[in-house]
């Protein structure tokens, strides 16, 4: 059996509405599935699924009146569970480092704060948040995989704050010269 990627990947929110409009408005991906389950034992569930591309989508769902799920809680996940933003993260195909500074562009006029491209040597990144806190990512292959590349190996040396990548600039997320010129992401 092939790998095919992934079907859908689940999260949550406090605000379906509010997410609904940033990642179709914002982001513009295509809502395809949009529903309300109604709990037997009370409340609802609100659901919304998007098309990112390559038959693989990203579901929201938003609980109404539970038992036993809290009015309110941290959607973001790494802020819930007190570790850096890089911790959990999503990344989307920007396609080419055109198609991301693109993108970069089309977000920061939409008002979002977005870092600038990331040089990770193997590829480029832009970072930013959704309106949950949910880091994101736009990123793009710059050159071929190679065997190398899967071996663990030590690729340099980041400072501890880059890990966080909210409220930090382009110079800041710059590769720190090390004895290799690569850096993970």
């Amino acid at each position: 059996m092939s790998n095919k990627g992934f079907s859908h990947i689940g999260l949550s929110t406090l605000d379906l509405d509010k997410t609904r409009a940033f990642y179709e408005d914002v982001l513009g991906f295509k809502p395809v599935v949009s529903d309300t389950l109604r709990i037997a034992e009370g409340g609802h569930l609100r659901h919304v699924f998007f098309d990112v591309g390559r038959d693989q989508l990203l579901a929201f769902m938003e609980a109404n009146d539970m038992p036993g799920v809290p009015a309110t809680y941290d959607a973001g996940i790494n802020r819930g569970l007190g570790v850096p933003a890089a911790f959990y993260h999503f990344a989307f195909e920007a396609g080419t480092e055109t198609g991301l500074a693109a993108k970069r562009d089309q977000l920061r006029a939409k008002g979002l704060d977005v870092t600038d491209i990331v040089d990770h040597g193997w590829a480029k990144s832009i970072y930013f948040s959704d309106p949950n806190g949910l880091s994101l990512e736009y990123c793009c292959l710059v050159r071929d995989l190679t065997e190398d590349d899967a071996k663990m190996q030590e690729r340099g040396t980041i400072p501890l704050a880059r890990l966080g990548f909210k409220h930090t600039t382009g110079a800041e997320l710059s590769r720190v010269p090390s004895t290799r010129s690569k850096v993970p992401a």
